[in-house]
């Protein structure tokens, strides 16, 4: 049974849930602790779309930030953005979760969530919610761990992960355009 297919434009991988393959796992079982304390339930997602992005200040790709955020202001009624800041590749997220955040706002005005920081790669100290995203047994049908800074995930209103899209892929590319507004 083919459930995926990849898109590769430019270098660019793109892999889609074609078949909605449902989740053995609940996304809406995870939460995950923003960085400003909060807990956030996942729970509280339903009936939005949810692209969870892994992130770092010191990255080629950080200006994505600012497309995220572009992203998230025409589309936040319909979608929510969850941006994981982690030191897995080249240690390019030193600082502190405080840093961050200054960083993010003062830089990039952003307005989605930040989740305090985290390790997303396949290892004991792998965030859950990475641990769902990754695992075929968790979420149906992916098993592509990030690859690199601003790997992007997107799960569906229903809580079922519908794409896997590589850092090269811009949060406001066609690709992630129509995955979001399904068109």
């Amino acid at each position: 049974m083919f459930i995926f297919f990849k898109k590769i434009t430019s270098g660019k991988t793109i892999s889609q849930n074609n078949e909605a393959v449902k989740h053995p796992v609940s996304f809406y079982t995870l939460s995950t602790e923003l960085i400003n304390g909060e807990r956030l339930s996942f729970e509280k997602l339903k009936g939005k779309k949810v692209l969870l992005v892994n992130t770092a200040s010191d990255c080629g790709f950080t200006n994505q930030y600012a497309d995220l955020q572009k992203l998230y202001q025409h589309s936040k009624e319909d979608l929510e953005i969850i941006a994981f800041p982690a030191n897995d590749f080249k240690e390019q997220e030193k600082g502190s979760n405080e840093e961050i955040e200054k960083f993010c706002v003062s830089n990039y005005f952003i307005r989605f969530k930040l989740a305090k920081k985290t390790s997303v790669i396949k290892s004991n100290l792998q965030n859950p919610v990475f641990q769902w995203l990754s695992r075929k047994e968790n979420n149906g049908w992916n098993d592509k761990q990030p690859s690199w800074n601003f790997t992007k995930y997107l799960v569906n209103e229903e809580g079922v992960l519908t794409h896997y899209f590589e850092p090269a892929v811009s949060p406001v590319s066609e690709e992630v355009i129509k995955a979001v507004h399904g068109s």
